[in-house]
């Protein structure tokens, strides 16, 4: 029961509309204007630990540059998001502003990326800081190269901070990723909130 506890508190804390419109605005050659959306996944085909998740440009909403399907657990008070990919992304895009397109996903279809859970603990009653598993195993094709995942996340009830870089896999050295810092992300809207009404204003 304490683990479905905590599992429900940084659900609430994680699910909902962020937006760095404020951080775009104050410094737009550096930052784009970028949507965050995390939804719940429908019970008929998941259960409560499923999180639909879907990041856009601002100005391109229907051309998500990255989405996924998170499996939500806890082991030994660590907080574990586990990755999955699925087929026929695009015809989901927009779920993050209308759930009823989750519908038409299969659970079947699902594919999960190893090495590339993201880990979080609690740095308060309602915030958490998270990064991807040890190992250096997510894997991340990028400009001809392989290269694996570094990200760094912190959540808490207002603001969503992140930070993805990418190292060779062979010397070590950053070859992709934020040069200017973290994103910045307010929350737009809570769960439960309309958020369709939201997403884009």
């Amino acid at each position: 029961m304490e683990n479905q506890s905590e599992l429900l508190k940084f659900a609430k804390v994680l699910l909902g509309h962020y937006s760095n419109q404020k951080q775009a605005i104050e410094n737009p050659k550096d930052f784009a204007h970028i949507n965050i959306f995390f939804q719940p996944m429908p019970s008929e085909f998941f259960n409560i630990a499923h999180i639909y998740s879907e990041q856009s440009y601002d100005h391109d909403p229907w051309r998500p540059y990255r989405q996924g399907i998170h499996k939500v657990s806890i082991s030994k008070g660590i907080i574990i998001v586990e990755n999955f990919e699925f087929e026929n992304m695009y015809r989901l895009a927009g779920a993050g502003c209308r759930p009823e397109l989750l519908k038409d996903i299969n659970s079947k279809s699902i594919k999960q990326r190893f090495g590339c859970a993201m880990h979080f603990k609690k740095k308060g009653e309602t915030a958490y800081t998270g990064e991807v598993e040890p190992g250096c195993k997510c894997i991340v094709p990028r400009d001809g190269q392989l290269s694996y995942l570094v990200s760094e996340v912190e959540v808490n009830e207002k603001t969503w901070e992140s930070r993805d870089r990418g190292f060779n896999i062979e010397d070590h050295k950053q070859c992709w990723g934020s040069e200017h810092g973290k994103l910045i992300f307010e929350r737009k809207a809570f769960l439960g909130l309309n958020l369709e009404d939201d997403c884009f204003n």
